[in-house]
């Protein structure tokens, strides 16, 4: 695999040098040479943040100065919320459709999903990269898709039902609600649904064991998570029926590395590492990462598994940023931040997210308080306004309270957004 990777990387390198200004601009100012890449333990390219797409779209809109293909070449765009607001384009050719098919495929036969199987598919199906690359891969395995969307439990109930559906793919904090909502509103225990596997992800929860197991008692059903991005793969870590870690499923297509967070350090990959994961692209043309920084931190689980797969494993042990997850959606609290300030003067620009726990999963509606300005007198108008606006931004259902100007905090350093209470 190592020799396989190397090769892809050294053509992939030569490739993204030639067709990405964003890559080129780079590399000729920190002195990386892409064409003298001698090995994979050498391969020392500067990192790809975040913010430098953003930055990278905003100069080049729609795609950005990494697309590397140009619009025409473009079969799909997918979008990701951003800090501002305004979406995170990622495209993808014909040729990056199938790879992710695949890569998605090998995840959901990972997590158990056969050609035999009904699945009920309770994620969104728009911009969302949980919706259509998950049908492409559940219809390559040959398994029968059902898209029901979100915020439509009868519609679920009734058609795992009426369909003998055996599979309910979802967020785990949907799987939760939907266990709930059948004991008061149907007057039944979920595990009545019969059920075979949840297959969970776009939010921690699946790989938690306290999580797996409540709703693996609720259903009477196996739970198997997957963990994913618009940037890099839709899913490309799965866990597997020993349910000890997530493997890599795409390494023919990802050179995946464990840095320090910190210092920026190559880790390896032995066993009990942790660190942030950094991730490179073998073979994407539209929007190609090199050495992009997922912001996951992960422990390596270098022991062999007894599932057979060899890939090597990881535990996400959380973020390296302060990204929150509202049903699926990411949501950054600047974000939040940017939408409320644009509404000034009717508010005064100052908020707060409130959390009743730890996070990063924030069960919706998120209740964020704000503060009207000094002039505003229509408040009921100005809450509707605010979570309307949310939600078409952001796309996440919020509680909004209003509280008169200079209520809350100011801070003169960092402003901290989220504040947890009990």
């Amino acid at each position: 695999m190592r020799v396989v990777q190397l090769e892809r990387l050294r053509t992939q390198l030569a490739r993204v040098a030639e067709r990405s200004p964003f890559y080129a601009e780079l590399w000729a100012a920190t002195g990386f040479d892409p064409h003298h890449v001698e090995s994979l333990d050498s391969f020392d390219a500067p990192f790809t943040t975040k913010d430098a797409l953003r930055e990278s779209q905003l100069l080049a809109p729609p795609l950005g100065q990494h697309a590397a293909v140009p619009m025409s070449e473009v079969v799909r765009v997918h979008a990701s919320s951003g800090t501002t607001g305004r979406p995170s384009y990622v495209g993808i050719t014909r040729r990056d459709l199938d790879d992710w098919t695949q890569v998605v495929s090998r995840v959901l036969y990972c997590e158990g999903m056969r050609p035999d199987d009904v699945v009920i598919h309770a994620f969104g199906l728009g911009f969302f990269v949980g919706g259509l690359p998950l049908k492409d891969a559940t219809e390559h395995i040959g398994a029968t898709f059902v898209p029901i969307g979100t915020a439509a439990s009868d519609r679920v109930v009734q058609s795992i039902r009426d369909l003998g559906a055996t599979v309910l793919m979802c967020t785990p904090s949907y799987a939760t609600y939907l266990a709930e909502y059948c004991r008061d509103r149907l007057g039944m225990e979920p595990s009545e649904l019969g059920l075979r596997k949840l297959l969970v992800g776009a939010e921690p929860g699946g790989s938690i064991p306290g999580v797996r197991a409540r709703l693996e008692a609720d259903f009477g059903a196996t739970v198997s998570d997957g963990m994913g991005n618009a940037d890099v793969f839709p899913i490309y870590l799965a866990t597997c029926p020993e349910q000890n870690g997530l493997h890599l499923c795409a390494e023919d297509q990802l050179l995946a590395e464990v840095i320090d967070p910190e210092t920026g350090e190559r880790l390896g990959w032995d066993h009990g590492v942790e660190g942030e994961l950094v991730v490179t692209h073998l073979r994407r043309e539209c929007v190609p990462l090199v050495r992009f920084r997922v912001r996951d931190r992960v422990i390596v689980n270098a022991e062999p598994c007894s599932c057979g797969r060899t890939s090597p494993r990881l535990h996400c042990s959380g973020r390296t940023d302060d990204l929150l997850f509202v049903a699926g959606v990411n949501v950054w609290p600047s974000a939040v931040k940017d939408v409320v300030a644009s509404m000034q003067p009717r508010t005064t620009g100052a908020m707060q997210i409130l959390l009743t726990d730890n996070g990063p999963v924030v069960r919706p509606p998120m209740r964020v308080q704000v503060e009207y300005g000094p002039d505003e007198e229509d408040l009921e108008g100005l809450r509707a306004d605010v979570e309307r606006a949310l939600r078409d931004k952001l796309v996440v259902k919020a509680s909004v309270d209003l509280v008169p100007p200079n209520a809350l905090p100011r801070w003169e350093m960092k402003a901290q957004l989220v504040r947890r209470r009990r």
